[in-house]
């Protein structure tokens, strides 16, 4: 079954994300000339809907970055270190929403801290809802993708190289990408 997208104070509630069908994912530019894209493949969150007042409703997720995978065990270890997320001091990255604004019948626009390397910056992600339904095993899901760019500078990751060609190894624009599958608790 599936609830018409204009029907939001039906799905009003809490729900926990799934990360077995929800993808927490990044690109950046590479020498100046193609894309790495990665995810986070352990990560939990939350949602408190209010489907009359999304005013109300609130975000929360807690990555752990030694999940990060961009299918290269030398980048990612790499990324791991000082030079990056520098997890050995800082584990987790994490989001905590602080205002939540419908734009129009199905775009969310979810404003919050998101915490990396310890800084902590705001930034706005524009969601789309893209529907609920029950599944087969009964739970009522929610679905949502987003993305965002963030300057990594910002957060305190400066590392680069240059390249004799001229640029750099790796670009400060990173596009963040969310593809949220939540469920709703009982």
């Amino acid at each position: 079954m599936t609830i018409a997208t204009t029907d939001y104070a039906a799905l009003t509630g809490s729900y926990t994300i799934d990360p077995t069908h929800s993808r927490l994912g990044f690109v950046a530019r590479h020498a100046m000339v193609t894309k790495v894209r990665g995810a986070f493949n352990d990560f939990t969150g939350s949602l408190v809907i209010d489907g009359a007042d999304p005013a109300k409703s609130t975000a929360t997720v807690t990555i752990k970055g030694e999940s990060i995978d961009t299918r290269n065990a030398d980048r990612d270890a790499h990324l791991r270190s000082n030079d990056f997320l520098d997890l050995a001091s800082y584990p987790e990255i994490t989001f905590a929403s602080t205002a939540m604004r419908q734009v129009d019948d199905s775009t969310f626009e979810v404003s919050g801290d998101l915490t990396i390397r310890g800084v902590t910056r705001n930034v706005t992600v524009p969601f789309e809802f893209e529907g609920a339904a029950q599944d087969p095993f009964g739970n009522q899901r929610l679905g949502f993708e987003g993305s965002t760019s963030i300057s990594r500078k910002d957060f305190g990751i400066t590392w680069n190289a240059a390249l004799e060609t001229g640029g750099v190894l790796v670009g400060d624009k990173i596009v963040l990408e969310f593809e949220l599958s939540a469920i709703k608790n009982a």
